[in-house]
């Protein structure tokens, strides 16, 4: 059953129009999906694919584009009145290095290439929408601010999507595109929150033999790692645990002097989320007692210390399924007869918005993809145009624009 505002907004003729087009403009936004992958962006290193971000945009008649001191790239459609309305981000950033190889390789039809789905998919999809509201001549009610935004990954921490809601705290809602893995008709309404913590042991270090009964900081980093790993935590609402990354120690003959951790810490829910973090940051200053525990009696001053650095914070919460933005991206979906999946929470842009009580969900710009995050990452453009036209309809409907 079709939601009575959007079978409006299909009768509308421009908004035919700007469907068709969309459909039309299916190969140039895979051209621009292309060349926007083979420029590298790292997290931190945004810059360059920013700049030619910004060129794009600059080239589709937006009432204002600017790249900001962050290097998010910012572009407004204007509204009828001039109020903030609709926010739309996609992240510039990728989880690949530098020196990664991104050259696109097409191999029958399939597109392969590190972050060619996650998420410059979605990056092409914002260019297209634009190209869409304007080719149709619609204005929306309320401004929609069309966002490049950098740091999304990894320990980047949503930095951009927090400037962004810094900049617009007055905004409507708020529409992330991420990825494509989940599918055309994935709507993600909450927030996967995360602690993130580099913990470093340092002790005094010695010789394997002749310092033997000084602590090591590689040993208490194994106790610590071993009761991590025995931890029980809730099903639902879904809490994780990981440590990601170890380095330390000097040589096989060294008592290590220094040892390293990078601790994922994950909930969809608030308070189990805090828990968690607690019961780690107790058990790392327990491994450091039980190894201070080992010292000789005389030999006190050189116990291990513990720092733990907080690298990443990202809110967790939940909105109801019920509220305008879910529902109008259920109706949108259902409109372009794709089935519906309330995919629950995510870690996205959406996270900022949804912790701020700002109406949020996060879709993807068509397509499908698949082995994100690895170097054998690749896109299938295979109707890629509904997921943009799916996108365009969410936001002529939350803008108002006719």
């Amino acid at each position: 059953m079709i939601d009575f505002e959007l079978y409006k907004i299909l009768q509308n003729k421009n908004v035919a129009r700007a469907l068709k087009f969309i459909e039309k403009d299916a190969k140039r936004t895979l051209e621009e999906q292309t060349q926007l992958c083979e420029i590298p962006a790292p997290t931190f290193e945004e810059e360059k694919r920013g700049k030619y971000y910004y060129q794009l945009m600059s080239q589709l008649g937006l009432d204002e584009v600017k790249i900001d001191e962050y290097n998010n790239v910012i572009g407004i459609l204007k509204g009828r009145q001039e109020q903030p309305g609709i926010i739309t981000m996609a992240h510039l950033d990728t989880v690949f290095p530098q020196e990664t190889d991104v050259s696109v390789k097409n191999i029958d039809g399939i597109l392969y290439a590190p972050g060619i789905s996650d998420n410059c998919r979605n990056l092409a999809a914002q260019l297209s929408i634009i190209r869409a509201f304007k080719e149709a001549g619609i204005r929306p009610e309320t401004d929609i601010i069309f966002v490049g935004n950098v740091c999304e990954e990894g320990l980047g921490d949503l930095k951009g999507s927090k400037v962004i809601m810094e900049s617009y705290p007055q905004v409507q809602g708020v529409v992330a595109l991420d990825g494509t893995g989940m599918g055309t008709g994935s709507i993600v309404y909450g927030a996967t929150g995360s602690k993130r913590y580099e913990v470093t042991f340092m002790g005094p270090g010695g010789h394997s033999f002749g310092a033997f009964g000084e602590p090591s900081a590689i040993h208490a980093l194994g106790r610590a790692i071993s009761k991590i790993s025995s931890l029980e935590v809730p099903q639902e609402p879904k809490t994780t645990f990981n440590v990601g990354t170890i380095s330390g120690g000097t040589s096989v003959n060294t008592i290590a002097a220094e040892a390293s951790m990078l601790v994922d810490l994950r909930s969809n829910g608030e308070q189990e989320l805090a828990d968690l973090e607690r019961e780690v940051l107790e058990i790392i200053q327990k491994s450091k007692e039980e190894e201070n525990a080992r010292i000789k009696k005389d030999d006190q001053e050189n116990q291990l210390k513990v720092e733990n650095k907080l690298v990443g914070d990202r809110p967790a919460g939940m909105q109801d399924p019920n509220i305008l933005i879910v529902r109008a991206a259920v109706a949108a979906t259902s409109a372009l007869e794709i089935e519906p999946r309330l995919t629950g929470a995510g870690s996205t842009d959406a996270n900022i918005p949804i912790s701020m009580g700002i109406p949020a969900v996060c879709l993807s710009g068509g397509g499908q993809g698949g082995s994100a995050h690895t170097l054998e990452e690749w896109f299938d453009p295979t109707n890629a145009h509904i997921g943009v036209q799916r996108v365009f309809l969410l936001l002529v409907y939350l803008s108002n624009a006719t």
